[in-house]
């Protein structure tokens, strides 16, 4: 069960990769406009608090991908998230608490493996927007998001 959703991750993350307009990739003056580059942002077993991620969901297997846009200032709902889900700060810094106190402070550039079933939020203390982009591998039917007391 746990292959077919990974095979599927994978399968979405190359095809992102070799999009028209994502192949040339500058990371130093040692590449030119005809350089591929693919490196691991991350890869783990765990979440960012250090927990074990949860198996996968039974059922058709359903990948969502959000973009998060966060105003400066703006604090998001305290929720939690029933699936396994992890994602890149493309700009901004953004600060995640857990409402047990662990916190993670990311910046541009940082990716995140989300929490999964533990009630949290996220700020942003800067000046300019958030922006961020998170992969969701769910299954059909299932929530992405719970909000706390709703």
């Amino acid at each position: 069960m746990i292959k077919k959703p990974l095979k599927m991750l994978a399968a979405l993350s190359l095809f992102l990769l070799l999009q028209p307009g994502c192949t040339t990739v500058r990371i130093g003056p040692e590449t030119n406009e005809t350089t591929i580059v693919s490196r691991e942002l991350v890869k783990t077993t765990r979440s960012w608090d250090g927990k074990l991620l949860p198996a996968y969901p039974q059922g058709q297997p359903e990948v969502s991908i959000r973009r998060i846009t966060v105003p400066p200032g703006a604090r998001l709902e305290t929720h939690s998230h029933p699936v396994i889900n992890a994602g890149v700060l493309l700009s901004g810094q953004l600060t995640v608490v857990t409402t047990d106190g662990k916190t993670l402070h990311l910046k541009a550039g940082d990716p995140i493996v989300e929490v999964v079933n533990t009630l949290h939020y996220g700020m942003n203390e800067g000046t300019v927007p958030v922006d961020l982009v998170v992969f969701y591998a769910g299954a059909v039917n299932m929530p992405i998001t719970v909000v706390k007391d709703r």
